[in-house]
C-alpha cells in the first residue's frame, strides 16, 4: 500500500487558511499560529467513540472527508487504540482518496495519533488476548514487566513497533504530532514518579529518533487527570518536569510541543486552577503551557454528548455550539477537538468557524461561578 509522503508545513496550513477565507465565511480568528509556524484550525476532528463495526468505519472517514473539504477543519486527531486500529484506518482511508483526487493536499492537514495502550486489531479473527500474545508479546517487543494495569506501556521495542503499525494505517510516511497516550495517568500509580520520569526519558529518545528519521514532526503528552489535578494528588504530573526531560533527550530544539488534556464547561480546571508551577510561579495549565512554549489541544467539549443535551446555552448559541465555543475560546488553547459523525452534527459544529471566538473577558463569564482564568493571552 503506498503511503503519503510529506507533512503539514507553514505554506502549506497557510495555503490551507488563505483558500478557506477566500471561498467561504469564516472568521480569520477560527484560524491559530502554533509550534513549527504551521495555521491550524481552533477545531479538530476527534475519533474517538463508535463501534468496532464497518458502519462506523464508513461514518469516520465521511466525516473526515467533510471536515477537510469544509475548508474550516485541517486538524484530525486519533489514536491507534481506537475502534481497535480502525479510526487510524479511516481517517488513512478518507486522506489517501482526498489527496489523490485533489481537495486537499497532505502539507495542508496536521495530523495528530498516539500510542501507548495495548491496540489488537479488531478486524482481526484472534480475539484480543492472542492478538497481543501473538503480535507483540511472542515476538519480543513487548516485554510484559513494562505493561503497567494490563493495558499500558512504555517499553521503547513497543513503542516503535506501534508507531510502524499507526503509519501504515493512516498510510502516511510521516506523522505531524504523536502523543504517549495517558502515560503518566498509567504509570505514575503503577511503578512511582521517580520510575515514571526515567521510562519517560526513555520513550522520549525513542521519539526523538523517529524526528531525527524524518517519519515525526513533534510529539507531547495527551493525559486525562494527571496535569489537571491538584499538586498534591498522586497522580500528578508537572508539565514543566516534562519539558526538561524532553530537553534531556533531545536538547534545546526538542519535539515536545504539545498537551492535551480535556476541558469543557464542566471540567475547566485548566484555566481555573492554579496547579502547575513555571519558574517557581503557580499558573493553571493554560497558562504554564503558554509560559513553556508547549501548545494545547482540548479534548471532550461536549462530554460525551452531555453538555449538547443539558448544558449551559450563550450568546444565542445552542447547547452544544455553545460548549464547542467556550472550549474553542479558551486562551492558551490551539483547538478544541469534537468527535462527530452525523452529518448534522458536523454541519452545526462547523458553522461556528464563520464567528470568531470569544474575547477572554466573555470566555471568563461562563468559567465556574464568573471566574476568571489567569490563563496568559494567546
Amino acid at each position: 500500500m503506498e503511503h503519503l509522503p510529506g507533512r503539514a508545513t507553514p505554506d502549506g496550513t497557510r495555503a490551507f487558511r488563505e483558500r478557506a477565507l477566500e471561498r467561504r465565511q469564516i472568521s480569520p480568528l477560527h484560524f491559530r499560529e502554533a509550534a513549527q509556524s504551521l495555521t491550524l484550525s481552533s477545531i479538530g476532528l476527534g475519533t474517538y467513540l463508535g463501534n468496532p463495526d464497518p458502519a462506523t468505519d464508513i461514518a469516520v472517514t465521511d466525516a473526515v472527508s467533510i471536515a477537510l473539504t469544509s475548508g474550516r477543519v485541517n486538524v484530525l486527531d486519533t489514536a491507534i487504540n481506537y475502534r481497535g486500529q480502525r479510526a487510524e484506518r479511516s481517517i488513512g482511508r478518507a486522506l489517501s482518496h482526498l489527496v489523490a483526487t485533489g481537495p486537499v493536499r497532505r502539507e495542508e492537514v496536521f495530523l495528530a495519533t498516539k500510542i501507548g495502550y495495548l491496540a489488537p486489531d479488531s478486524e482481526s479473527e484472534r480475539d484480543p488476548r492472542s492478538w497481543v500474545h501473538e503480535e507483540l508479546v511472542q515476538p519480543g517487543i513487548l516485554p510484559l514487566a513494562e505493561v503497567v494495569g494490563g493495558s499500558q506501556s512504555l517499553a521503547p521495542s513497543f513503542l516503535r513497533d506501534q508507531f510502524r503499525r499507526s503509519r501504515n494505517n493512516l498510510r502516511v510516511e510521516a506523522v505531524d504530532l504523536l502523543y504517549l497516550h495517558n502515560a503518566p495517568d498509567a504509570q505514575i500509580p503503577e511503578v512511582g514518579l521517580e520510575e515514571f520520569e526515567r521510562r519517560l526519558r526513555l520513550a522520549f529518545e525513542v521519539l526523538e529518533g523517529f524526528r531525527a528519521e524524518g517519519t515525526l514532526g513533534t510529539y507531547g503528552l495527551a493525559t486525562w487527570d494527571s496535569l489537571r489535578v491538584a499538586a498534591i494528588e498522586p497522580g500528578f504530573f508537572s508539565l514543566e518536569t516534562a519539558v526538561r526531560i524532553a530537553h534531556e533527550a533531545g536538547g534545546e530544539h526538542h519535539g515536545f510541543r504539545y498537551i492535551q488534556f480535556p476541558f469543557n464547561l464542566a471540567m475547566p480546571e485548566a484555566a481555573t486552577v492554579q496547579n502547575q508551577r513555571v519558574a517557581g510561579v503557580p499558573m493553571t495549565l493554560f497558562a504554564a503551557a503558554t509560559a513553556l512554549g508547549v501548545g494545547c489541544f482540548t479534548s471532550a467539549p461536549l462530554l460525551q454528548g452531555r453538555l449538547a443535551r443539558s448544558g449551559a446555552t450563550a450568546a444565542g448559541l445552542p447547547r452544544a455550539a455553545t460548549a464547542l465555543q467556550f472550549a474553542r475560546s479558551a486562551p492558551g488553547n490551539t483547538a478544541a477537538l469534537v468527535g462527530q459523525k452525523r452529518p448534522e452534527h458536523i454541519a452545526e459544529n462547523l458553522e461556528l468557524a464563520s464567528i470568531p471566538p470569544w474575547d477572554a473577558t466573555t470566555f471568563s463569564t461562563l468559567l465556574p461561578s464568573g471566574g476568571r482564568s489567569d490563563a496568559l493571552p494567546r
